[in-house]
């Protein structure tokens, strides 16, 4: 029985997702790890359960006005929760912040930092004292008037948008302008204006080039296309829009990151000529602080800030205080591996991991106790180098009288909890069930466990063989971020690890640089240019005919994008709807079994399958349509089976119960396989992007890339595949991704787990440190030479993995 002092969160009946009716007691004031097979049910208790009701009992004590402007969450579906306290979430959020946001407002350091200036700088003689929002690039206040606080200009020059000016207009000259018809357009409006688009590029008069490329003007003509075999194509009003107007429009305005992509290699960015690249007026970049400007001092490591700070001094009393203050909250940032990052780092550049420690660092300074921290995955992006600082972190929040839940993969986390929630077995349907709550150790007699045989070290892997390269990829001369001057040797035809402590180096040498000249090299538009992306030179690149990349961003940002959607199955399922006799006899086409467009939709719900319920100051709460009822089709649709089931109900089927009903149908055969061989099977087909997490969207990419026939020798660029799974996924992983360059291709991956890089075949360790103490290649080789290698904070660690050590 519970009582007003209860030392245990008690749930009774949590049904969120596929939890089934699970009742569980967790000790407060301890560091309770949650684990399980990815889609097993721990983050629906930890998350979906314990921190949305505990979130809910906070709004309920909000006035009823203010509940109305605070984005809530529905009531979990859960019989009752006892002993609750207060609840802090730090989740890795899939969503990326604003290009403002940056290290130093994450942190709220930046705060600190510019009263340190306000109130404690050298100004000019006679300067007035300037507030901290004179500080601040995000206010008008303190921004730049010429670059808005961005600190860059981007500019074009006729180079850049002409790369081959012996080509004429019509023959494609201008590079910059976009293809397809919107680029036949503009050449065809060019003409109609009276200019020349036959003549080779530099044969134009130069002030004709200037127009073309540069005018702001945007006239409307009469364009007469010439008529194509077959087609008729009526004259219509034609309007100009120059090469750099079209860049500039596209960089700044696109949604689309391709777009953006493609323009940016029309632009150069310079700094300021107003600012410098400081961002704030000429008034505040005059004040300094030990002799440095506030964009100076937002510009260096953390490490190197506090050295900054400490060889100060203080001054004055109120420098001293500023200065104490900010030092106290570097100090958990540092901690935490993070003292490689700058303040006026973007956010948007961040991992989602290195954001959840960021805040996590934040809220160590907060002073709260008696709260419970819900945390997801914080060792996601973590060198084992700096595991054990993460859980001297963990555990100073629990000694400051808080309760630690965390959900977690990394053992060497979870060996360190006081207590273990394990849920499983399996994922999806074959999971929701507690297997074990209590002590770590006790694990060990809990049969059905995925986790216990990770846990205890149990059945370890067998040693592989090394493959041999069957060739190279050189990299010469690589200067980007903090990687300077750096010769890199890729091997191809076999798994490559790249390692290395948090801010080494890693995702720059392999996600942009790598990746970069590749994809120059690749791109049909580029092909003649010299090589980019920070490399000065390149070798080896013919080898490789196909560059994929796969990262953990979502599949979708709206329920409308499912797992059926992204990888095709939607288009067999509907074509497969359309054959059956009572489509034929109706004349419905596939069209007709999409949610997505009007005609077989449900119109009430709009196709989406729920209705939202505006309740003012509670929640607005999501209903199940009144008239499909959650089925997403109108009526006449849901007439209509394939072998029994309709639209509604085959989208509702498992992967794994979709592979049965399928069978027989090679399109739907080859997808379905491929997303049961990343471990996938308990997914429905129709569940929404929204609720996959960046694991199982990392995944199913990778299942749409392996259904794919193969063309050429195809290099696979992963950036820390195992974030979000367990090792049981893991090993799942590993097998296909082993079996991507047994058919012939190249793997390589960014990577903390020790288990991963000692199933390599080649490993690059970066390092030794992290931002300006990193950037370098320490070591290279087989995995048991990188274990042997000096002056390698990795090599302990797979050593340890490789049991050489």
């Amino acid at each position: 029985m519970s009582t007003p002092h209860d030392p245990y969160v008690r749930v009774r009946g949590a049904r969120e997702h596929n939890l089934r009716d699970v009742d569980v007691d967790i000790p407060r004031d301890t560091l309770a790890v949650f684990t399980g097979v990815s889609g097993s049910g721990k983050s629906s208790l930890a998350f979906g359960t314990i921190y949305a009701e505990a979130q809910r009992r906070y709004f309920e004590s909000v006035a009823p006005y203010a509940r109305r402007l605070i984005h809530q969450v529905g009531a979990p579906d859960v019989g009752e929760i006892t002993g609750l306290p207060p609840a802090v979430s730090l989740e890795q959020r899939r969503s990326a912040p604003g290009a403002r946001s940056s290290v130093g407002t994450v942190t709220t350091l930046f705060n600190s930092l510019r009263m340190l200036l306000s109130r404690a700088g050298d100004y000019p003689p006679g300067a007035e004292r300037l507030d901290s929002d004179a500080f601040s690039p995000n206010t008008a206040a303190g921004a730049c008037p010429e670059c808005h606080g961005l600190g860059l200009i981007h500019r074009t020059t006729e180079e850049l948008l002409v790369p081959d000016p012996s080509l004429s207009v019509r023959d494609g000259a201008i590079a910059a302008w976009p293809g397809a018809w919107q680029g036949k357009n503009l050449r065809d409006v060019l003409d109609a204006l009276g200019y020349d688009i036959e003549r080779p590029w530099r044969e134009l008069e130069p002030a004709d080039r200037e127009w073309i490329l540069f005018t702001d003007e945007q006239p409307v003509v009469t364009v007469h296309p010439v008529r194509d075999a077959g087609r008729i194509q009526r004259p219509y009003q034609g309007t100009y829009m120059s090469a750099r107007r079209h860049v500039m429009h596209t960089f700044a305005d696109s949604r689309s990151r391709t777009l953006r992509a493609k323009v940016e290699r029309f632009l150069t960015s310079a700094p300021c000529p107003v600012c410098g690249g400081g961002r704030l007026r000429r008034e505040a970049l005059a004040v300094t602080f030990a002799g440095r400007t506030i964009a100076d001092l937002v510009a260096l490591p953390l490490t190197s800030l506090t050295e900054v700070l400490l060889e100060s001094g203080g001054g004055s009393d109120t420098a001293r205080v500023l200065t104490a203050d900010l030092l106290a909250r570097i100090e958990p940032v540092t901690e935490l591996g993070l003292g490689y990052l700058s303040l006026d780092r973007t956010a948007p550049t961040l991992s989602s991991g290195e954001l959840q420690r960021l805040r996590l660092a934040t809220q160590l300074r907060s002073g709260l106790f008696g709260v419970v921290y819900v945390l997801d995955e914080p060792s996601a992006g973590l060198h084992p180098a700096d595991t054990e600082s993460l859980l001297g972190v963990l555990g100073r929040l629990k000694e400051a009288g808080n309760s630690v839940f965390v959900v977690e993969h990394q053992m060497d986390v979870v060996r360190q909890a006081d207590w273990l929630v394990d849920v499983g077995p399996l994922a999806g349907e074959h999971g929701g069930r507690v297997l074990h709550s209590g002590p770590p150790a006790d694990l060990a007699g809990v049969a059905g466990s995925a986790t216990r045989r990770f846990l205890f070290d149990e059945d370890p892997a067998p040693a592989r063989e090394p493959r041999e390269p069957s060739g190279w990829i050189t990299l010469g001369g690589v200067d980007l971020h903090n990687v300077r001057g750096v010769d890199a040797v890729f091997p191809l035809g076999v798994l490559t690890a790249v390692t290395g402590v948090s801010g080494s180096g890693k995702s720059t040498l392999v996600g942009q640089v790598l990746a970069g000249v590749l994809a120059d090299r690749r791109s049909a538009e580029s092909a003649t240019a010299p090589v980019t992306r920070g490399c000065a030179s390149a070798q080896g690149l013919d080898a490789v005919d196909r560059l994929v990349q796969v990262d953990q961003r979502p599949i979708g940002r709206t329920p409308r994008s499912n797992l059926a959607t992204y990888t095709g199955l939607f288009d067999v399922v509907r074509k497969l709807f359309a054959e059956t006799e009572t489509a034929r006899a109706r004349k419905y086409r596939a069209g007709r079994f999409s949610f997505n467009v009007a005609g077989g939709r449900c119109e009430t719900c709009q196709g989406e399958g729920f209705v939202s319920v505006e309740l003012l100051f509670l929640p607005s709460t999501y209903t199940p349509c009144p008239d499909c009822h959650g089925a997403r089709y109108n009526p006449a649709t849901l007439e209509v089976t394939l072998r029994g089931l309709t639209i509604a109900e085959v989208l509702d089927l498992t992967v794994e119960a979709a592979a049965g009903f399928l069978a027989g149908t090679p399109a739907a055969e080859r997808s379905l396989r491929a997303l049961l061989d990343v471990g996938l099977g308990y997914l429905r087909l129709g569940q929404p992007a929204t609720e996959l997490s960046g694991g199982e969207a990392q995944r199913i990419k990778l299942a749409t890339e392996l259904q794919r026939a193969r063309r050429g020798h195809t290099l696979y660029l992963l950036d820390e595949p195992t974030t979000g799974l367990h090792p049981a996924d893991v090993e799942v992983l590993m097998r296909q991704l082993h079996g991507l360059v047994d058919a012939g291709n190249s793997v390589v991956v960014v990577e903390h787990d020790m288990a991963v890089v000692a199933g390599a075949d080649r490993v690059l360790d970066m390092g030794p440190g992290g931002g300006d103490r990193g950037g370098r290649i320490v070591a290279t080789g087989t995995p048991r030479e990188v274990a042997r290698a000096a002056g390698s904070r990795t090599a302990a660690y797979l050593a340890k993995a490789l049991r050489t050590g």
